[in-house]
């Protein structure tokens, strides 16, 4: 293991400005007038990246850990040549998460969600004696049961049992690992709702999503490896979106490396996609609206449910927080774009049959979103433009290593009340 001393940092409330410690697992600023986001300020303004033998952790300098974990990988950046000629554009860089041995990248889940992972297991106090519980819609469910499987954390995860094929891994998982799934017909915001309520026993701490520091510092990663390889802030950048939460982790990432004064110190235009018909955040910054537009649950299962990106498909992003997706479009002169499935399908192929890889749906929705702002003439053709390839490879993993696919160990309706849910979920670890 390499030697390492953790950065140290605080914790700004990006509402009130105050500055607090992190008390190990701190999430949000209990003193806060109003709802906010907390953000990470390093010690160390300058980033060092360490070499590609330290994996995800060349960036550790800015990622808020006690730990470094095994058999990380980081994201790839190249410049792109196909696509770029495709789209007409002269500096375009992909940044690659998945699985790609050719380009040297080894996601073995195949997801940009890797970068959270290690991240946030890496931020658990090293006395911690309470189990981390995760929700997801699969790609984040796959990640962090693979490095906690790989690393003996016990971990609840919470996932729809419809997007319960998202499970699979190279070998089968550690028995610290532990699945519940909402029934079939639910939503990410049931499988949400599920680990909130495994979070009302003391057995188990929340893993915090948007408002843990090392999600999103961990996601920020992606564009610390876009600027080793162009040596500067990009003009814009490019990301489907569920939760926004790697958008706002963009931001944050620009943000510190103007800090640094090494890279320019542009502001990086945020330009995020959402999945037609599920577009809650597109819908409400079109209207310029900080708040979402009120949804009926039922219909927000039913538009969950037709998009070919599900991992796209959270009902409570942290859109309208302090800190959160509607300031970070704001600071950036950023923009929204929506994509349907058919387009998405479209740049599916297209990335493949240029690239000479698979991507996941979300990416080819970014993918889409960028061609839609190129013909908007919203990015120059000489801009500097990052493509934040959120997954791929799967096809390619899938062809080369046997894969076992998770079950989970419990199908917990709803409509059972809290102290079942809370027993049943409880009696999983003993």
């Amino acid at each position: 293991m390499k030697q390492f001393t953790p950065t140290e940092y605080e914790l700004l409330n990006v509402a009130t400005g105050n500055h607090l410690k992190d008390e190990g697992w701190t999430l949000a600023d209990s003193s806060s007038p109003v709802p906010s986001l907390v953000r990470t300020v390093y010690s160390k303004s300058r980033l060092d990246v360490k070499g590609d033998d330290w994996g995800f952790y060349r960036f550790a300098d800015w990622l808020p850990i006690h730990r470094l974990l095994k058999d990380s990988a980081t994201t790839v950046t190249y410049r792109s040549e196909k696509i770029a000629r495709e789209l007409g554009l002269e500096h375009l860089y992909i940044s690659f998460s998945g699985y790609w041995p050719e380009k040297g990248a080894f996601m073995r889940t195949c997801s940009f969600k890797e970068t959270e992972a290690y991240s946030v297991c890496g931020r658990i106090p090293l006395d911690n004696r309470k189990i981390l519980v995760v929700a997801s819609a699969g790609n984040t469910a796959r990640a962090f049961a693979k490095v906690c499987s790989d690393n003996d954390i016990p971990l609840l995860l919470c996932i729809p049992e419809d997007n319960i094929d998202a499970l699979y891994f190279e070998r089968p998982l550690n028995e610290c690992v532990k699945i519940v799934s909402s029934p079939r017909g639910s939503d990410y915001f049931d499988a949400i709702t599920l680990s909130q309520i495994a979070g009302e026993s003391d057995m188990f701490m929340d893993e915090g999503g948007a408002k843990n520091v090392a999600r999103r510092d961990g996601m920020g990663t992606t564009v610390l490896s876009a600027v080793t390889v162009t040596g500067r802030i990009p003009d814009a950048y490019f990301q489907a979106v569920g939760s926004g939460t790697g958008g706002i982790a963009a931001w944050e990432a620009s943000m510190r490396l103007a800090g640094d004064g090494r890279f320019g110190n542009n502001k990086m235009r945020l330009f995020l996609m959402q999945n037609h018909p599920f577009t809650p955040m597109y819908d409400a910054w079109r209207a310029q609206k900080r708040e979402l537009f009120p949804v009926n649950d039922d219909n927000a299962r039913v538009h969950a449910g037709s998009i070919v990106a599900k991992v796209l498909s959270n009902r409570k992003p942290p859109y309208s927080i302090a800190g959160g997706v509607f300031d970070a479009l704001s600071d950036t002169c950023g923009s929204m774009e929506s994509v349907t499935n058919d387009e998405a399908s479209v740049y599916l192929g297209m990335f493949e049959r240029l690239e000479g890889v698979d991507i996941h749906p979300a990416a080819a929705v970014a993918l889409a979103g960028l061609h839609k702002a190129v013909q908007k003439g919203e990015v120059g053709t000489k801009d500097i433009i990052m493509l934040n390839i959120t997954g791929g490879g799967e096809k390619l993993f899938k062809s080369e290593n046997k894969v076992y696919y998770a079950k989970p160990s419990a199908v917990i309706p709803l409509t059972e009340d809290r102290d079942t849910i809370i027993r049943k979920i409880e009696n999983l670890f003993r």
